[in-house]
């Protein structure tokens, strides 16, 4: 995007980079010493220099100051250099934020994905009103905040960060005067000083319910800001482009269509500590968290809303619902001399009533929270929709009076909040492995079925087993005592599902999810252990069912099966008789990691473009509603990349307006922890997820060539055998946990999961797909988003006549094949073969060259055919501010490497005492959190 002459220009963020990079060697400084800060600049200078012409005498030289520190000053040196990465990070999500608010402020036309620039299109393409209202009516974004353990920072670092934006973002301030200027300066120089003060490294590892309080950090500080925001611009775009009524409303009204969700506290996967205990714990802290801002809301509205019955006439439902609760809660609000308060004032007297009626569902909140007998109260709402009935009410009656522009300020951020939100804040979704679920109902059916040998039985009499125990009719008795813990606390956490519903609601959970899905009983199994505490199953008179299970299908070969699962399951009468009972709807989550780590990239990203088109096709021929939910991580060898582009790079027809995907690691920073960049990044997910839908929503069908099909499945298979042959050469599990800090990222108390499956397993089928990518990451290879690709593209050029023309095409005009050469040229980016072979040095197996000349023999022939392909010069050619910002980093985070490395030797060698080792592992975690920050999306 070339910048109109209002924007800020790179030389701004440089400016802005030098004053911070200049305030932070100040600290150093002062609190590390002239030595400390010469060895940074030594390192940072000769790094970029080697970076513009390599020499390898400077190189000795830089790599002897590394060897020379002592692990007291190498902790120092990588300290500052991963303050210094914070710093930029602020500094360029600043800059993108002051452009994007001169672009509103200035009246310009807006960046692509903004929703002035998507409604700008619908309307040129002749998209009429009533078919822009049925999309928006469809319409379902939901992120899902998960805890995967690639996220390091603590909350304190992250409230630092934040007032470091604050005040960058201040400091641009047009009407900024001289001794603001220096003020704000003094302030930021405080900020660092404090960040350098403050350990970024956890003590103690973190459990479960600290995860759960850094999930709530987010919401608190950027999503109750960002939501109602989105909201709002989404609405002006409207108004813009379609027109308002004489009232100045638009013929299209917005639904509240976005709901956040969660993993965290209900994904057990591997995670013994998230046990049902820690799941009603979880629900009860997110309602805490909701209700507080809605009082603290309210309260301002109490303030604000002065109206006096002398000068306004309100409607009569909302006088009606006044007098009726003036009637049944006055005595209890209003006590002794407190009677006549807000007489003539309606709108704050029924305000500080619904203040107390929340104040009283929030009363048992904080019993439940303190794990004392309680109850609701007759003033505490019932749920969320008798307290949107109050807001609701408010609001039409101020409009009745000619108060719309009130209304729709403070009032209605506050009512979108309560739509999005309810009382249950984020949709928590409980995750199991299938084994569980498969050991659980052979211990019930040893019960309730003795003589059924569930654990020999054939796939078809297990489903038809299954389905007849989930239609009985009558009570099931199940006798816990009897069970092993494991079965125990999986039938637990059931039962702590239903007594949540019947409390809560039944939004207060999304989805079952159950990961490792392998066959169609998977499911069932599920099913039959629901139907044991009443979510699901027959009545006497009807089906019915309270929770929604999706299979996860995460390994090449269940994603290949995913469709002869789903026809099994369909085909099912009792399964498909309860999904009809549940509004005919089935979610089916695909899983971007595992597919990647068994089969690469292209195999992984082919065969979910498969599955998906397979998937919908087999839903639609069942008449069943089907919605996707994506598993993505932040990296691209975990389905990661820009959110907007990767909407758009769905099959066609796969998406139909409702998109469910995870947000993993490292992204729930960047993307949510300031409510400025999260309202930025909800816009453009919305935008994508409403232009991948406009077609198939429009009753309209995009189709492609089928010859790109055919030559992509091509590709695949030799992306996939490429992959698979350097996966299976002897000694390359060795190298991975040789030559990377996997072991050692273990150690950093990042996240209450185990990295591993199975305890001192060192394979590839007991590594977790986050650490593996994570490894990966650290030590410059970034293999699992890029092996194979130049391989397969070679290939096709090579037995396809004008198979380089075919190729260019596709990129052009196939968004799938343009999106994943996109987002893996930013991994190519990020490493770097020569540090990656100081990495592969710490191996000691005799086949480590050899591994290590074939990742590097198709790292440059992956370059060469992506750049020929994409028809570019450079990589990120065509993304020159991602560009800019890597090169920026690279001499901060090349020297990191290289001391990563040395510390790697040091931690890991026997030939000193355990006491030296141990002086390296504090830099060495230290290290691996300041590569994280520089790369920014490592896992």
């Amino acid at each position: 995007m070339n910048a109109p002459g209002n924007l800020l220009t790179d030389d701004h963020l440089r400016a802005q980079v030098k004053l911070l990079g200049t305030l932070l060697g100040q600290v150093l400084l002062q609190f590390a010493g002239e030595d400390v800060f010469d060895a940074v600049e030594t390192l940072r200078r000769g790094f970029s220099e080697l970076h513009q012409q390599e020499d390898q005498q400077r190189r000795t030289e830089l790599m002897a100051i590394i060897d020379a520190m002592p692990a007291s000053k190498v902790e120092l040196v990588v300290r500052a250099f991963s303050s210094y990465f914070m710093l930029v990070n602020v500094a360029e999500e600043s800059f993108a934020h002051r452009n994007r608010r001169r672009m509103l402020s200035h009246g310009t036309a807006l960046w692509e994905g903004s929703f002035d620039h998507t409604l700008a299109d619908f309307k040129a393409q002749g998209i009429s009103v009533t078919t822009l209202q049925n999309m928006l009516d469809r319409l379902h974004y939901a992120p899902v905040f998960t805890a995967h353990p690639t996220e390091a920072r603590r909350r304190a670092v992250m409230e630092g960060v934040r007032r470091v934006f604050l005040i960058c973002d201040q400091m641009y301030s047009q009407t900024l005067g001289v001794n603001d200027q220096r003020q704000l300066e003094a302030q930021l120089a405080a900020e660092i000083q404090v960040m350098w003060r403050t350990d970024e490294l956890r003590s103690a590892k973190l459990e479960v319910r600290d995860e759960v309080r850094n999930g709530l950090y987010y919401v608190r500080e950027s999503l109750f800001e960002a939501v109602p925001k989105a909201y709002e611009h989404f609405e002006r775009a409207l108004r813009k482009h379609y027109g308002v009524n004489a009232e100045g409303v638009a013929p299209v009204s917005v639904p509240s269509f976005i709901r956040f969700g969660s993993w965290i506290g209900g994904d057990r996967d591997g995670n013994p500590f998230v046990t049902a205990d820690v799941t009603e714990w979880t629900v009860h802290r997110q309602m805490q968290e909701a209700l507080d801002e809605y009082r603290a809301r309210l309260l301002k509205l109490r303030k604000t809303l002065t109206h006096s019955s002398n000068w306004c006439m309100p409607s009569a439902p909302f006088l009606a619902r006044l007098r009726e609760y003036e009637a049944e809660y006055g005595e209890q609000v209003f006590r002794g001399t407190a009677v006549q308060i807000y007489s003539r004032e309606p709108y704050r007297r029924m305000a500080a009533m619904m203040l107390a009626r929340l104040d009283a569902n929030l009363s048992y909140i904080h019993q439940c929270l303190a794990d004392v007998p309680g109850f609701l109260s007759d003033l505490a709402y019932e749920n969320a929709a008798a307290f949107l009935d109050d807001l609701y009410l408010l609001r039409d009656s101020l409009i009745s009076h000619g108060d719309r522009i009130v209304a729709m300020q403070d009032l209605q951020a506050l009512i979108r909040l309560v739509e999005s939100f309810g009382f249950h804040l984020l949709q928590l979704d409980i995750r199991q492995e299938s084994t569980v679920h498969t050991r659980t109902v052979i211990a019930v059916l040893q019960q309730i079925d003795p003589d059924f040998d569930y654990a020999g039985a054939a796939e078809a009499e297990r489903l038809q087993r299954l389905a007849a125990w989930i239609g009985h009719i009558g009570p099931i008795g199940v006798n816990d005592a009897v069970l092993d813990d494991e079965a125990r606390e999986a039938l637990a956490v059931f039962r702590r599902m239903i007594k949540l519903k019947i409390e809560v609601g039944d939004e207060v959970f999304g989805t079952y999810v159950i990961s490792m899905t392998h066959s169609a009983s998977h499911v069932m199994e599920v099913m039959l252990l629901a139907r044991l505490v009443g979510l699901c199953g027959h009545n006497g008179r009807a089906w019915f069912c309270r929770i929604l299970v999706a299979p996860l299908f995460e390994t090449v070969d269940d994603l290949q099966r995913s469709q002869a699962i789903l026809d099994q399951l369909f085909s099912n009468k009792v399964y498909r008789a309860l999904v009809a009972s549940d509004g005919n709807r089935q979610e089916v989550m695909l899983g971007y990691s595992d597919s990647c780590k068994d089969g690469g990239t292209l195999a992984s990203n082919w065969n979910l473009y498969q599955a998906q088109l397979s998937i919908i096709a087999l839903t639609r021929q069942h008449g069943v509603e089907c919605r996707l939910f994506h598993g993505r991580g932040g990296t691209i060898g975990r389905g990661g990349g820009p959110t907007h582009d990767a909407i758009l790079s769905q099959p066609p027809g796969t998406v139909n307006g409702e998109i469910r995907f995870t947000e993993q690691g490292e992204m729930l920073y960047y993307k949510y922890s300031n409510p400025e960049t999260a309202n930025y990044e909800i816009g453009m997910g919305v935008t994508g997820l409403l232009k991948a839908s406009a077609t198939a929503l429009a009753n309209c069908e995009v189709h492609y060539p089928p010859d790109y099909l055919d030559w992509m499945r091509d590709i695949a298979a030799a992306g996939e055998t490429a992959y698979r042959t350097l996966i299976g050469t002897p000694g390359f599990i060795d190298y991975f946990y040789e030559s990377t800090p996997v072991t050692e990222i273990g150690l950093l108390n990042i996240g209450s999961r185990p990295s591993h499956r199975k305890k001192a397993d060192r394979s590839l089928g007991s590594i977790r797909a986050i650490p593996w990518v994570f490894g990966w990451a650290q030590s410059r290879h970034t293999l699992p988003a890029w092996y194979g690709i130049g391989s397969a593209l070679q290939g096709f050029i090579d037995r396809q006549p004008d198979g380089l023309a075919h190729l260019q095409a596709m990129c052009r005009e196939w968004p799938f094949f343009r999106s994943l050469l996109s987002n893996v040229q930013m991994s190519l980016t990020k490493a770097d073969m020569e540090i990656a072979e100081e990495y592969a040095r710490l191996c000691d197996h005799p086949n480590t060259m050899t591994i290590y000349r074939t990742i590097a023999d198709e790292f440059a022939l992956t370059v060469a055919g992506v750049k020929k392909v994409a028809q570019i010069e450079t990589m990120l050619e065509d993304n020159p501010s991602l560009a800019l910002s890597i090169s920026r980093r690279r001499p901060y985070i090349d020297p990191i490497n290289h001391i990563q490395v040395l510390m790697l030797k040091r931690y890991r060698t026997d030939s000193v005492l355990e006491s030296e080792q141990d002086s390296w592992l504090t830099p060495l975690k230290r290290s691996i959190n300041a590569i994280a920050a520089g790369m920014r999306n490592t896992g």
